[in-house]
C-alpha cells in the first residue's frame, strides 16, 4: 500500500511542477510580467510540495517505507518523464515526440531497473 501511495503522490506531485515549470509557455501568461509568472509558478510548485515531501517520507525505508534513496529519486524521475512526455503531446501541439526521445527515454527508464537490481 505504501508503494501505490508513494508513487500515487509522486505523480500528482510531477503533474502540478510540469504546469508550475512549462505551463506557462502554453496558456497565455506570456503578457504578464516575469515577476507575476515566477510567484504563481512558485504557488503552483507549493501545491507540488505538498504531494512531493510525503510522498518521499512515506517511501523512504528508514520511515517505513519500500523504497531506498536512490530507487525513490529514480522513481520519480521515471515519473517525470511520462509526466512531461504526456504534457507536451497533449498541451503542446507542435513539438513532435521523435525516435531519439523513444531511445534516450528507454535508457532512463533502464535506470530504474538497475537500480532496483540487487
Amino acid at each position: 500500500m505504501k508503494s501505490f501511495l508513494t508513487i500515487l503522490m509522486l505523480v500528482v506531485a510531477n503533474i502540478f511542477m510540469t504546469f508550475a515549470w512549462y505551463g506557462h509557455l502554453k496558456f497565455g501568461t506570456g503578457k504578464l510580467a516575469l515577476p507575476l509568472i515566477i510567484l504563481i509558478s512558485w504557488g503552483i510548485a507549493l501545491i507540488e510540495y505538498c504531494f512531493q515531501v510525503p510522498a518521499n517520507r512515506i517511501g523512504f525505508e528508514e520511515n517505513g517505507g519500500p523504497f531506498n534513496l536512490w530507487q525513490l529519486k529514480v522513481i520519480q524521475e521515471a515519473i517525470t518523464l511520462i509526466v512531461f512526455t504526456l504534457f507536451t503531446i497533449v498541451f503542446f501541439k507542435t513539438q513532435r515526440f521523435s525516435v531519439n526521445h523513444l531511445i534516450g527515454f528507454g535508457f532512463l527508464i533502464l535506470s530504474v531497473y538497475f537500480i532496483f537490481k540487487k
